[in-house]
């Protein structure tokens, strides 16, 4: 190769260089906002595996909780993504964000929505296919027996402390549980609530009592979700069916939580199209998530171990979420 020739192969390769370069800093850095529960770690571990690798984006996982991260979002800018916002545990703060345009709201992540309630266990529903709904369940206290007296039936409530605790207490008067011949079982902790589903999950035994989704014990039993049988009342939710010193709760349905990706507007504003386009799309239900996380639990796995797990696992679903360049790039970090 000639001087001249040579001189200009270097000059065209330094120039794909710093296209590169400039391509993979287009991104930026950023920072994704990881909750200390198992479904937000997941999240921030699956959005980062995709940025990094097929956006060429330089982001770095902190540690966050609901209130604290988005209250920094709005007043700081930082951090710059929250991938999953329980939005409606704030929403004053959330709504004075947008208003400002300190963030944006992308896809709502949980397309199926946070959901709260009273489950049951499958195959009671299997073998009772009559039971649809909270009063169905209790007029049958016999397929639900209490631990302690086998005479009535149980409705097993979540720990002190927990807002779906207060709730589960105050349509346990609504729906005249007591009367119905059900006591209201206090399983301690967390622990204890997944230890009395798991027992008679195993036993094969009635169960009724609070749970939600996203969880990695409902990817691992089967439970179905009891329907109130009456429409949503946000006041009567508001000053009653959510507030333990009312004293006569009426029948309610129990609304879904909102959980929606966050970004930070200087963020939005400065990162590519394509990666907005994605943060937009990226949305996934709570059977989903649940089957993620039992495996998770099951081998004991890091939110990276589940982003992969996924990854592998759900390309269908994922490759919905960006371009085909994109997806041969993640598909090539696996």
């Amino acid at each position: 190769m000639n001087t001249t020739l040579k001189k200009l192969s270097l000059a065209t390769t330094a120039l794909v260089g710093l296209a590169g370069l400039a391509s993979a800093q287009e991104c930026g850095d950023l920072s994704i906002a990881s909750m200390n529960w198992q479904s937000a770690e997941l999240a921030a571990a699956v959005d980062q595996f995709i940025l990094n690798n097929g956006f060429g984006c330089n982001a770095e996982i902190i540690q966050g909780d609901t209130v604290p991260t988005i209250t920094s979002m709005v007043e700081k800018g930082e951090p710059q993504l929250a991938p999953e916002g329980w939005i409606d545990l704030i929403p004053e703060v959330v709504q004075s964000g947008l208003a400002e345009g300190k963030i944006v709201g992308a896809a709502n992540i949980l397309s199926d929505g946070a959901v709260q309630g009273w489950w049951v266990p499958k195959y009671i529903v299997d073998a009772n296919p009559e039971i649809k709904t909270i009063d169905d369940a209790l007029k049958h206290p016999e397929l639900f027996p209490d631990p302690e007296d086998s005479t009535k039936g149980a409705v097993h409530n979540g720990p002190q402390g927990w807002g779906g605790t207060v709730v589960t207490a105050q349509l346990y008067k609504a729906f005249g549980a007591e009367a119905a011949g059900f006591t209201l079982v206090d399983t301690g902790s967390a622990a204890g609530l997944d230890g009395s589903i798991a027992r008679a999950y195993e036993r094969q035994e009635g169960w009724v009592g609070y749970y939600w989704a996203p969880t990695a014990l409902l990817g691992k039993y089967e439970m179905v979700k009891l329907e109130h049988g009456v429409p949503l009342d946000m006041e009567e939710w508001k000053s009653c069916t959510s507030n333990a010193e009312c004293a006569e709760p009426k029948k309610n349905d129990w609304p879904k939580d909102t959980v929606q990706t966050i970004v930070a507007k200087s963020f939005a504003d400065s990162a590519p199209a394509e990666v907005m386009d994605y943060l937009n799309k990226r949305s996934w239900t709570n059977a989903t998530v649940n089957g993620v996380m039992s495996w998770m639990t099951d081998n004991q796995a890091t939110g990276e171990d589940g982003a992969k797990h996924f990854l592998k696992e759900n390309e269908a679903l994922w490759m919905e979420w960006v371009s085909p360049e994109v997806a041969e790039k993640v598909k090539a970090a696996l």
